[in-house]
């Protein structure tokens, strides 16, 4: 560990405590604010940007606010599933499914530790926001599939690879809009109306120049920063085994805005839920060979498979951990590699060069280059054959997931090892997205969405469901900051 377990604890005593209370800014003296807006939205990723459009589409003045040099966050790198009941994609599948029943698998992947209340109001808005992000340009591809994690088929994804698609489209409704996004801008400051009481009204700023300045907020403030994921302190605070992992998350995925909401009251759940992902190469970039589970097996370093590869991630993750040197390879045909999306090909293609990423003409060859018992090879693919025949599989995978055989040359294989994927925990919300105080009432004018909240995933997300849930809180979170009072 390169950090003092001293610092690390320092360090996430600041974040995940809260702070000494800092001096009220002087409200009610208009001179000392530089820019006045409706409605200020912090963070430029997929919940940033439907909050900020969906509050101008109410009609609020509003301006998004971006720490980094370039828009979309977590959101323009992610594999782009979005998790929605969909009848007439699902009924073309024979597959039934409810907004309940993906309230209740929600609840179940998470060990029941989400919020119900909140959890339902995530999955009977998704298919509402689907809509919504078409009608905002945003093209899906035609079908539905089950995720890596994902639990049950009813992923959805954008034309366009990753979350470009998303962010693309938003964004060209940021112009239409005449929403401003200020780039390389950092709030370092939730300003209330007094320390730990009243509404928020706007935010300190230092912009690329290391100017400071004050934006007003007159109806409310929308954090939706991401998460912690690339922050090993924090990480670390709350695991340290994840300290020295590496990330499938961008650089700016390090939780700066927890602590300055705890500052003004702002209460946190779930920090200690961090998922890990098997699909990290051993340069830290995500290769995309896990996703869809319809067409991948996993295989340890004798050549063998050792878990189900449609069960929680977490379910996966242990048994990775578990395995001979924590190394695991996904196993593809043809058919497989050509079922995986635009962006995960482009992704796994980019690792033949580090050697992450393997292909051959027979599973023999496949195995010498993976340096695994061929025997032990052919046999695991042999045998899910036959689970997919069969529709019973010895490691308890699906039926709806038993459907695609591996046969057809080439083969290939990708080298998986765990990345922090994902942080399930932080400010907490109601169902309107209202950030909720240490006392569980509204802080006024604050809300919050996306990966920066908690209180969704409970200890486990299943997969497709962060994409969903950006998204559809991060335009209830517009939506209420634009109708504030």
């Amino acid at each position: 560990m390169n950090a003092s377990r001293r610092n690390i604890l320092k360090f996430g005593a600041a974040a995940t405590a809260g702070l000494a209370a800092v001096p009220s800014f002087a409200a009610g003296t208009d001179k000392n604010w530089n820019k006045t807006f409706d409605v200020i939205v912090i963070g430029s990723g997929g919940a940033g940007l439907a909050a900020g459009v969906m509050a101008a589409q109410k009609g609020a003045k509003t301006i998004i606010l971006e720490k980094m040099d370039i828009v979309g966050g977590n959101t323009r790198i992610t594999g782009g599933a979005f998790n929605a009941v969909d009848p007439v994609e699902q009924k073309k599948k024979g597959i039934e499914d409810s907004v309940e029943k993906h309230a209740e698998q929600t609840l179940k992947g998470g060990d029941y530790r989400g919020n119900p209340e909140l959890v339902r109001a995530f999955t009977k808005s998704a298919p509402e926001a689907m809509q919504w992000l078409k009608d905002c340009g945003v093209e899906f591809a035609p079908g539905i599939y089950q995720v890596y994690g994902g639990l049950y088929p009813r992923a959805h994804n954008t034309v366009k690879p990753f979350g470009t698609g998303f962010i693309d489209a938003l964004v060209g409704q940021c112009e239409k809009l005449n929403v401003p996004i200020s780039l390389e801008t950092k709030v370092v400051r939730l300003i209330r109306e007094e320390p730990l009481q009243g509404a928020v009204i706007g935010v300190e700023v230092v912009n690329k120049r290391g100017k400071t300045q004050f934006f007003k907020a007159e109806k409310g403030v929308v954090i939706a920063t991401g998460g912690f994921a690339a922050n090993p302190n924090i990480r670390a605070l709350h695991d340290p085994r994840l300290f020295d992992l590496p990330t499938t998350n961008h650089k700016g995925a390090t939780g700066d805005l927890i602590a300055p909401a705890q500052d003004i009251g702002a209460e946190v759940v779930g920090m200690d839920f961090i998922q890990l992902l098997p699909g990290a190469a051993s340069n830290g970039r995500f290769i995309g060979m896990v996703s869809p589970v319809e067409s991948v097996i996993f295989v340890n370093k004798n050549g063998d498979r050792f878990v189900g590869e449609d069960q929680r991630r977490d379910v996966i993750a242990d048994a990775i951990l578990s395995a001979p040197t924590k190394v695991v390879f996904g196993i593809r045909d043809m058919d497989g590699y050509n079922a995986m999306k635009a962006g995960a090909k482009k992704a796994f293609d980019g690792a033949y060069s580090t050697g992450d990423a393997v292909k051959a003409d027979t599973l023999d060859d496949l195995a010498l280059k993976l340096q695994v018992p061929a025997e032990n090879l052919k046999r695991a693919v042999a045998e899910y054959n036959k689970a997919v025949e069969t529709k019973k599989d010895p490691f308890g995978r699906k039926p709806a997931v038993l459907v695609q055989k591996i046969e057809k040359a080439p083969f290939f294989a990708g080298r998986l090892t765990m990345a922090v994927h994902h942080t399930m925990g932080g400010l907490a919300i109601t169902p309107k997205a209202e950030v909720i105080d240490r006392y569980g009432k509204p802080i006024p004018h604050l809300y919050a969405a996306g990966e920066v909240t908690g209180g969704i995933h409970g200890t486990n997300r299943v997969g497709g469901n962060a994409v969903a849930e950006i998204f559809t809180i991060g335009r209830i979170a517009g939506l209420n900051a634009a109708s504030a009072k």
